[in-house]
């Protein structure tokens, strides 16, 4: 190391150069060991949705797998709040030294920015981490409905004309913009109604108020199972172990219906992570995927696991959120 002596041709600007220099040589390592050394302390999970919903429990699993691979515990933080931006907000606001993440799922990043400015601003400052999951669902009717199979349904749909409607999970919701491209698909007019939730939609799908509804196969198995519900068709990359009978949209010729309510779940970063920080967490989460454990959690949800890197998952996004917008933009859907 070279120390400047009092004897030393070098002015004092030289000295504050030389000093400066070994400073930054000195920090250097410091911030690669911090950095080699993530997570040293609890990393927070902030899920923008309640507890107990989908968005928690695939959290909830990956989180306890990803503790063992990162030898820290992991908090899961639910931030409840205007469609799952609050929640969203705050990975944004957190310090982006990777002790905050956060889930992200096809409604924040692909729907929301369609409709809020606000949102699309803040996923600009967001690095998709991983794509942890896909969640099938299932179209299904009232057992009184006069249709036997999905062939059926469209064509008593189209028999009425009239009178048409559908419950959907509220105005500009995933639901609701499958309900329109549905629509579209089949030349009919179908009236979205809005409800707080599936859960009283499911309801009076049941009692036989609403003939039909499209939901998360988590959610709607239950009732199938229990003979309250009818399936017909659903959205998935293949048919479910659970409903070996039931074909998907993809088969029936319907593609872009099937991908379209295949709900995901990933998990995301402050967009100023480290690239190390984001690597170590990005390659805990695909390791939890593999776990025995996980796997067992996953099929009692009908849940795919994914794995997909940065490049792939960010593609994802950007592409439903393309369509989705033109989807929305050819109903004129309006949110308040």
């Amino acid at each position: 190391m070279f120390f400047a002596s009092s004897r030393s041709n070098v002015g004092p600007s030289g000295r504050r150069a030389a000093l400066a220099a070994i400073a930054l040589c000195a920090l250097a390592p410091l911030s690669a060991q911090a950095q080699a050394g993530f997570p040293n302390k609890p990393i927070t999970l902030i899920v923008p949705f309640a507890a107990g919903g989908s968005t928690d429990l695939v959290a909830r699993v990956v989180a306890e797998q990803m503790r063992h691979e990162l030898g820290q515990m992991i908090i899961v933080d639910n931030r409840a709040g205007a469609g799952g931006q609050l929640g969203t907000e705050a990975v944004v606001r957190a310090a982006p030294d990777g002790y905050t993440i956060g889930m992200a799922t096809v409604s924040t990043m692909a729907v929301n920015p369609i409709f809020y400015d606000k949102a699309e601003a803040t996923n600009r400052q967001l690095l998709p981490l991983v794509n942890l999951v896909s969640i099938p669902s299932i179209l299904s009717v009232h057992p009184s409905f006069p249709a036997k199979d999905f062939a059926g349904f469209v064509a008593e749909l189209q028999r009425r004309k009239t009178g048409l409607s559908a419950p959907v999970p509220g105005v500009g919701s995933l639901g609701h913009l499958f309900v329109e491209a549905f629509g579209d698909e089949f030349k009919l007019k179908i009236v979205p109604v809005p409800y707080r939730g599936m859960g009283p939609a499911q309801g009076d799908v049941v009692s036989g108020l609403m003939p039909w509804l499209v939901d998360q196969a988590p959610s709607v198995l239950p009732l199938i199972k229990a003979g309250k519900l009818r399936p017909l068709a659903v959205a998935a990359d293949k048919r479910l172990a659970d409903l070996p009978q039931v074909p998907t949209l993809k088969e029936l010729g319907h593609a872009e219906l099937n991908d379209l309510v295949q709900t995901w779940f990933g998990l995301v970063v402050n967009a100023k992570t480290p690239p190390e920080v984001a690597d170590r967490l990005r390659s805990a989460a695909q390791n939890a995927l593999k776990a025995p454990e996980t796997l067992t959690r996953f099929a009692q949800l009908a849940a795919t696991p994914l794995g997909t890197g940065s490049a792939e998952f960010s593609q994802q996004i950007s592409t439903q959120l393309a369509r989705n917008r033109a989807i929305a933009k050819r109903a004129a859907i309006q949110v308040d």
